[in-house]
């Protein structure tokens, strides 16, 4: 199973669902881990660190940076941008299937975008 790490900017009900439904998945916050107000590079070098994808809602910046990391050479464990129109229900349904069905080589160096 994935396990994730969820930004600042990800919609606090999509993470309480996905606890809710699947109280065994690995999922942290940002500030859960002490990076509140760290910049988009800082948090993905501590996913990359720890094998977690990245779940965010910030679909201006953070890609910019996600793919620096690829050109770069530098890990880079997945994205996953879900927008701002995505029902929180359907969010957490499509996020539940991609941890139960996804390896993380799967997602390694790519960017996802919700609704899959």
């Amino acid at each position: 199973m994935l396990t994730f790490l969820a930004d600042e900017n990800l919609h606090g009900g999509i993470v309480r669902g996905l606890r809710r439904r699947r109280p065994d998945l690995d999922i942290v916050r940002v500030p859960d881990v002490g990076l509140s107000g760290a910049d988009d590079a800082r948090v993905l070098e501590w996913a990359a660190d720890q094998g977690r994808g990245l779940l965010t809602g910030d679909l201006s910046t953070l890609t910019r940076d996600a793919y620096r990391r690829v050109t770069a050479g530098l890990p880079m464990p997945g994205v996953v941008e879900i927008g701002r129109n995505v029902p929180i229900g359907q969010a957490i349904e499509e996020l539940l299937l991609l941890a139960e069905c996804a390896l993380p080589e799967e997602i390694e160096g790519r960017v996802l975008y919700l609704p899959l």
